[in-house]
């Protein structure tokens, strides 16, 4: 089911509906003193380029007032993006030029501060990345992140997430880990091994790896992918409470929707393709860890756009994109001088997301439009919370990089908390920045329609009303809080009836490619990188797709 087809009305009426009352619902005087407001994101830029937009203003956009060359065009400053100009840079190639939207490249993994301490304004961390993902360690390599030791790949401990990393707040005390644990029962615990052995089991049967490079699907994963992971738990049994939770969350924090919504392969993957699911008394192989840093992976976009300069033109529109004679002509609105320019090259690469590629590629091809018709967006909100001393904490585990609440979507929608200054180990916990994250991709059109009319106070409201559960000094404790709306975040896997995910089910209808061995899409001069185009956003994907572009 398509996210377009969950009207209001289904909405309303589903579980996540009963989340709206949160909003505005804490009294206004325990929050009054915080300040704060909406950041990150100057969404009227992206709105220029809406069907409604293009038709009150196509006719009205001035002239270019100049025009520019380069050889190479990147529209799209992410990390598809900032990828493909590391790329060219790495090839010799120095005569490009990269355009992007806001005024910090880098794409949802961009980074702020709150009080003067770094934290994310959205994507903060990395998973050490496997041999699957060569690009991706050469990259590290390169920053230092890792190197060879006596034979073997050492990574910097310094960057790896320290220890305590994950507790959930569970029955009324923090417990260490995420999957609910103190005082469920027998036939919780038996529902967790049953689903740990389905995960091996299915990473014997097909190989799951990250990125995806579009291989072909293993037929079980293709009748996965054809499904909701919902349907797939219930055809297997699994109707714990705490499993269902415990799946939902993690489907909801990659992929920016719940086991209701996302396929059945994305619910698989997310465990299969790295180290499967460690029920109690089943653990398997130690994960390797992930790499993090107070301001996220703003980290790594920052020192990916570092080297190009004036090569980055920040504060671009891009309004039009086409083939030519000889090369490629792009229009882009300068938001700072309100003028438009036109950019000839020789060849181009869109590092935009897949709905706005459709809207700016002049006369697109039909698979691009399908393309932009299929993928479904999942909205996001991140707000950084400066809180000017510690929390008094509740019993169990100590304070953790992340911090979850256990609960239902009507009392606890939101993703938890990770603390910016975990990484620096200070001696005397003091003043910090709490990200808090929610995914509104189960909500469907209704969402996004929430995310931009709710006012900035009624999310501030629901936001330390919720986190007030486990903290119920946290209120008088908050400075301010920042929020950043996405209100396309990231394209949601969702069910095909083809079975099929991403990219795939436009190589299997023998499109265009470029002849790169990885096939890249490609329209004539122009070749597409975008994390839409692997059906799910996570770094390895972006930064392996704008290098092969």
């Amino acid at each position: 089911m398509s996210l377009a087809q969950l009207d209001r009305r289904h909405f309303l009426l589903s579980g996540m509906g009963a989340a709206l009352p949160l909003l505005g619902c804490q009294p206004v005087s325990s929050t009054a003193h915080i300040q704060g407001g909406f950041t990150g994101i100057d969404h009227t830029r992206g709105h220029l380029l809406q069907p409604a937009a293009q038709s009150a203003s196509a006719s009205t956009w001035p002239a270019p007032s100049l025009t520019r060359r380069t050889d190479v065009l990147i529209a799209g400053g992410g990390v598809a993006g900032l990828a493909a100009a590391r790329a060219l840079r790495l090839k010799g190639i120095e005569d490009f030029a990269l355009l992007e939207l806001e005024d910090e490249a880098g794409g949802n993994a961009r980074g702020g501060t709150v009080g003067g301490l770094p934290c994310p304004l959205g994507a903060h961390y990395l998973p050490v990345p496997s041999d699957d993902a060569p690009e991706v360690q050469d990259l590290l390599e390169e920053f230092g992140l890792r190197t060879r030791q006596a034979g073997r790949w050492v990574y910097d401990e310094r960057h790896l997430c320290h220890s305590p990393q994950e507790r959930l707040y569970f029955n009324g005390s923090w417990q260490e880990g995420l999957l609910p644990l103190n005082g469920v029962s027998a036939q919780t615990l038996a529902q967790y091994q049953k689903f740990s052995a389905l995960v091996a089991q299915l990473q014997q049967l097909a190989r799951w790896n990250v990125p995806i490079r579009n291989r072909p699907l293993a037929h079980i994963q293709k009748g996965l992918a054809a499904i909701t992971f919902d349907s797939y738990l219930s055809q297997q049994g699994l109707t714990d409470p705490h499993l269902r939770w415990y799946l939902d969350y993690c489907c909801r924090d990659d992929y920016g929707a719940g086991i209701g919504v996302v396929s059945a392969w994305a619910g698989i993957h997310y465990f299969a393709s790295r180290h499967g699911f460690s029920a109690p008394g089943m653990e398997t192989q130690e994960s390797d860890g992930l790499l993090t840093w107070p301001e996220g992976n703003a980290w790594l976009t920052r020192r990916l756009a570092a080297p190009l300069q004036s090569r980055l033109h920040t504060g671009r529109v891009v309004l039009r994109m086409a083939n030519v004679k000889h090369g490629v002509e792009v229009d882009a609105f300068n938001t700072s001088t309100q003028t438009v320019e036109r950019w000839q090259a020789r060849r181009a690469i869109m590092a935009l997301p897949i709905f706005v590629a459709a809207r700016v590629v002049q006369n697109p091809p039909d698979w691009l439009r399908e393309a932009a018709a299929q993928t479904v967006y999942a909205p996001w909100l991140v707000a950084n919370i400066h809180i000017r001393a510690a929390l008094d904490d509740r019993p169990g585990a100590p304070p953790s990089w992340d911090s979850v609440i256990y609960g239902s979507p009507q009392t606890t929608p939101g993703l938890g908390y990770v603390d910016a200054s975990h990484q620096r180990l200070q001696t005397v916990p003091g003043a910090t920045v709490l990200t808090h994250y929610r995914a509104l991709g189960d909500l469907g059109l209704s969402g996004r329609q929430m995310l931009l009319d709710t006012p900035w106070a009624n999310w501030r409201d629901a936001i330390v009303a919720e986190l007030s559960v486990p903290h119920p000094d946290l209120a008088a404790k908050v400075t301010r809080i920042d929020i950043i709306r996405y209100g396309h975040a990231m394209a949601v896997p969702v069910p095909r009836k083809n079975g099929q995910i991403g990219i795939q089910t436009l190589l299997r209808k023998g499109q265009q490619l470029s002849k790169s061995s990885n096939a890249t899409l490609a329209h004539d001069r122009l070749a597409f990188a975008h994390s839409d185009w692997a059906g799910y956003s996570v770094f390895e994907e972006a930064f392996t797709l704008g290098h092969t572009a």
